[in-house]
């Protein structure tokens, strides 16, 4: 077969058995995102190992993990566009506080950690910043599906995360820009980074927010079958883009950024309607089945005990350093508990910093393996934790601790669980 015959069968394989994993996860009352990543587990080098049959060819791989890129990208953007903003800033301290401690406990615990298996501390070190990730795709498609996403809680977890990906790529360029250098940690080229991510912020954000809603005004006038749509799409994937080739930061963070912006236009509700079609039928379902087709527990061999020790304390550190984190900051337990199981899953981030230290020489292939279990495992569990922290949408008789605009969305929406 031709490789764009492999390609559409390969996609026919995937796309049914997400569709049927996501299925049977909610029949069993389990957010669909869980059916799908459980199916990815089956379909990867675990057990079936999909596209490593005799009939598909080994570049297939990465055509695969392209398209579920952009899935990722496009699901953050959707979660920028369902962010309520004015709820994001009432609780800027709450997620600056969450976002440190999820960074710190993390770091410390999982650098100790390695330490007293043997690892090299620079081994250690990087381990301990894998950990540090908060990888907020899955976290946010959950939230979305429980209908959650513009609760207080939901707003502060979004935003903890962006921070933690600032922190992280600060700390990865800490550690690798110490184990490169004979003399020490190289402070200008640190500084400089720093103030790129900030300008990168900083102009993003402005640019956008006082020129797209006027470009998207003249999009729509544009005589084009769906202008609108692929302006937005073009204006998504520029913002990912800049985001890591001239801000530094993940791709995914740009999509959200722009995601809340196009979110305060007039066409936001065209916008994300025509956004999510496309992302749900196609994209993001690759993206969830992806994650465990990058799983091989058979690999782990004697490093069991480590994974199992490992896995175990990047849900606890993590979780606890939310919860501290918003508990110093007035949130209440219930509110707090639930950022800091927000907070616990890690995918694409994780799994970027731990392939740079492979390649930086700094993690062997064996620490590789172990972290790509641990995001894998992360991802998992979250949804289970967040299902059962947060209370289903239609069965709830708390009070729900939104603001009005939110509640009046939440009503217009029927309280409606997000199929993906």
């Amino acid at each position: 077969m031709t490789h764009t015959l492999q390609l559409l069968l390969c996609l026919v394989i995937i796309l049914f058995c997400a569709k049927l994993g996501g299925a049977l996860s909610q029949r069993i009352g389990q957010p669909a995102v869980f059916g799908k990543l459980l199916i990815g587990v089956i379909l990867g080098p675990t057990v079936i190992n999909l596209l490593g049959l005799p009939f598909f060819d080994k570049s297939l791989g990465q055509t695969v993990s392209d398209l579920a890129h952009l899935g990722v990208i496009l699901l953050m953007f959707i979660a920028g566009m369902e962010t309520n903003l004015k709820e994001m800033l009432k609780v800027g301290k709450t997620a600056f506080s969450s976002a440190m401690g999820g960074v710190i406990l993390p770091m410390l615990g999982g650098t100790w950690l390695s330490l007293l298996f043997g690892y090299s501390l620079a081994e250690s070190i990087f381990i301990g910043t894998i950990l540090t990730a908060t990888s907020v795709s899955i976290t946010a498609q959950t939230l979305m599906e429980l209908g959650k996403i513009q609760s207080k809680e939901g707003t502060t977890i979004l935003g903890a995360a962006v921070i933690d990906d600032v922190l992280g790529i600060i700390i990865l360029s800490l550690v690798i820009g110490f184990e490169r250098s004979e003399t020490g940690l190289n402070w200008v080229s640190i500084s400089a980074l720093s103030i790129k991510i900030i300008l990168f912020f900083a102009l993003s954000i402005y640019l956008g927010f006082k020129f797209l809603p006027k470009l998207t005004e003249y999009a729509s006038k544009v005589q084009a079958t769906e202008s609108v749509f692929a302006f937005t799409l073009m204006v998504c994937f520029f913002y990912a883009w800049a985001a890591e080739y001239w801000g530094g930061i993940a791709d995914i963070t740009g999509a959200y950024i722009v995601g809340i912006i196009f979110a305060q236009t007039k066409f936001h509700k065209e916008i994300e309607h025509r956004v999510q079609i496309i992302a749900y039928a196609l994209f993001v379902p690759i993206f969830f089945v992806s994650i465990g087709l990058e799983a091989d527990a058979k690999t782990l061999g004697g490093e069991l005990l480590f994974v199992l020790l490992i896995v175990a304390f990047a849900i606890i550190s993590k979780s606890a350093g939310g919860f501290i984190g918003a508990r110093l900051t007035q949130f209440n337990n219930l509110e707090s508990l639930r950022v800091g199981v927000g907070m616990i899953s890690r995918v694409e981030v994780a799994s970027i910093v731990a392939l740079t230290g492979l390649e930086a020489k700094i993690i062997g292939s064996d620490v590789f393996s172990s972290m790509i279990i641990m995001t894998l495992v992360t991802t998992l569990v979250t949804p289970i934790l967040l299902k059962i922290v947060f209370p289903n949408p239609k069965l709830a008789s708390e009070k729900r601790d939104l603001t009005d605009d939110s509640v009046n969305d939440f009503v217009n929406k029927g309280g409606k669980d997000y199929e993906t």
